[in-house]
């Protein structure tokens, strides 16, 4: 019984296993023919393939692709027709893609926001369309590299609604704010109109009147305290929030041949206040603000703008947590210059070039001056001892004789920021008489804008080395060399100092003495006795003794002057390329190196803005 059982249950099993066999043959037959390859005039008779509809959409998205690089080549070419390109190149400027392909490396520009703008467009289908008109937003912004450095800029297109808002979509340009801020890199701004600013036309466009708003300004204070160098040129007329954001620039530069700046144009200054007939240079061309501290350098073209922008790039960190760039140096380092020792007159009322000096202990030919149609009474700049980015301070003996007027007090204080916030070591030659003084200096505030360089040198922490070249008086002289403690400096043999100079000292000092010396003897007799104290003063004035006083520390060979300011300010360590070996330096890499610490941990935190 258990037999019959197991027989048919195998019987079962065994024509199961037959039935499947026969159903899964012609199934793999099947499933060979989608697998075997075809001959190029073989049908493909067992595949089964949807069928192509009109309105589908390519797999590979060519057609969004297709858009893009459509709207990309309307904003790379102009409509050359159109009256704004006709007038901006009758100007004589560039057009904005133009500056971008001189300003930057060869093939290094990225844009970013490349098809912003407003587009028109044609319906080719129930899910297809093409761009037939693209009128792009009037500031480019993107990446690319300096030099190899890498940066982010802003470019405005005057061609297009002279730049204003109603032209431009301003997220992108405060995008690039905030990149440059998180990523911490250099931004450029090239300004030509008003760089996203205000129209009355938009008042239409959105059917209400806004309270201005300022997009951006935190991220733009944010990086100008945070040494992210920011660095702008105009390039045509800057006009209100442009003229701002330029002027807001660590650095900037205007065009001679282009570039003017204002709050406002000359249609709106002639109802405003009357000025009728008003150029664009008249109302802020380059004698106006380039000679008050409103634009820091002045340039003939756009091209030398951007050879200064190149130039000032150069000598700083891309932000105030890094040490400055440094360079291999061409110019040894123990160069003795002994025609330093005959630069300063020994007649006292004698002039000498300030710029000399300067550039004779630097490095040659790297000394670049900023501001130096502004503010004369004083030379700032950058340069390099060694190979390493520095800061330069100068009284001009050649404008009221080295004397702190109210525009040289902040063309110094401005500079004393710009080197405390990039961590420039500042390398000072002072020759000093005291403040400006007289009507003029009393009636452009003077004093007041004295004291806010008094603040300055007080709050400011970066080293700063003074040479005493000649004079250094008063307060003006003591804010000056007694900011840091201790002291680095030194004194040339040419030194004199003191409350005040002889010149009218000596008629307050001993005015009742010489006042009797006339009565009793005359006008012969004051000017004797006067010549008396003078050469008494001048005796007791050697700076011999003051050193002997240790009221100056040192007193130096002028000739020498170069290899000490460079001991100080780094050490070179011997090797095949540089050739040079400098002993005993400090500044770079020790002070420089806690400072950047400090920055990184905000126990320290400079402030430009």
């Amino acid at each position: 019984m258990g037999n019959d059982n197991d027989q048919r249950s195998g019987n079962q099993k065994s024509h199961d296993e037959s039935s499947s066999s026969e159903a899964a043959t012609p199934r793999a037959a099947e499933v060979a023919g989608h697998l075997k390859p075809l001959s190029n005039d073989e049908p493909n008779i067992g595949r089964r393939r949807r069928k192509i509809k009109k309105d589908d959409l390519p797999a590979d998205y060519s057609d969004i692709l297709g858009q893009l690089t459509t709207l990309r080549n309307f904003a790379a070419n102009p409509d050359t027709t159109k009256t704004g390109y006709r007038r901006h190149r009758e100007a004589g400027k560039l057009w904005v893609r133009e500056r971008i392909e001189q300003l930057l490396d060869k093939g290094s520009f990225r844009e970013i926001g490349s098809v912003t703008g407003k587009v028109t467009w044609k319906q080719t289908g129930p899910l297809t369309e093409d761009p037939v008109e693209f009128l792009p937003s009037n500031n480019i912004n993107g990446f690319g590299t300096l030099n190899g450095r890498r940066i982010c800029f802003s470019a405005d297109d005057f061609t297009i609604r002279a730049g204003h808002a109603d032209g431009a979509l301003f997220a992108k340009t405060v995008y690039m704010e905030q990149l440059a801020l998180k990523m911490k890199i250099p931004i450029v701004k090239l300004v030509d109109g008003s760089s996203g600013g205000g129209s009355v036309t938009t008042i239409v466009t959105n059917g209400y009147a806004y309270i201005p708003p300022l997009q951006g300004a935190h991220e733009i204070i944010a990086q100008l305290n945070a040494g992210i160098p920011n660095l702008g040129a105009a390039l045509g007329t800057a006009i209100g929030l442009g003229a701002a954001r330029l002027v807001a620039c660590h650095f900037s530069v205007m065009a001679g041949d282009v570039g003017s700046l204002f709050n406002a144009g000359p249609s709106v200054v002639a109802n405003a206040t009357f000025e009728e007939g008003l150029s664009f240079i008249e109302l802020g061309g380059p004698a106006v603000h380039c000679t008050n501290g409103t634009i820091d350098n002045l340039a003939p073209d756009e091209a030398g703008c951007f050879e200064q922008i190149r130039t000032v790039l150069s000598y700083l960190p891309n932000s105030g947590t890094q040490i400055p760039p440094r360079i291999a140096p061409e110019d040894p380092v123990d160069r003795t210059s002994p025609e330093l020792r005959s630069l300063i007159p020994r007649k006292r009322e004698r002039m000498y070039d300030g710029r000399k000096l300067i550039n004779t202990v630097v490095d040659k030919g790297s000394f670049f001056e900023i501001g130096a149609l502004w503010g004369r009474s004083a030379i700032v700049g950058l340069a390099r001892l060694g190979g390493m980015s520095i800061g330069v301070i100068a009284n001009n003996p050649e404008v009221l004789t080295g004397a702190l007027d109210a525009q040289g007090s902040q063309k110094i204080t401005r500079h004393l920021k710009f080197c405390d916030i990039f961590n420039l070591p500042i390398l000072q030659f002072v020759d000093v008489p005291g403040y400006a003084i007289g009507t003029v200096a009393e009636r452009t505030a003077t004093m007041r804008w004295g004291v806010e360089l008094w603040k300055a040198y007080y709050t400011t922490t970066i080293p700063l080395f003074n040479v005493v070249v000649r004079k250094c008086y008063g307060v003006a002289g003591g804010l000056m060399v007694e900011c840091r403690d201790p002291h680095n400096r030194v004194a040339w043999p040419s030194g004199e100092w003191g409350s005040l100079p002889l010149e009218g000292g000596i008629e307050v000092g001993h005015s009742a003495e010489l006042r009797k010396a006339e009565q009793e003897g005359g006008l012969e007799a004051r000017k004797a006795r006067y010549k008396e104290l003078e050469t008494t003063y001048r005796r007791l004035m050697n700076p011999v003794r003051t050193a002997n006083a240790f009221s100056v520390e040192e007193i130096i060979d002028p000739a020498d002057t170069r290899s000490l300011v460079v001991e100080w300010c780094q050490m070179l360590v011997d090797s095949a390329d540089l050739g040079q070996r400098c002993l005993a330096a400090k500044v770079y890499e020790t002070e420089l190196t806690e400072r950047i610490i400090k920055r990184v941990t905000g126990q320290l935190q400079p402030v430009f803005a």
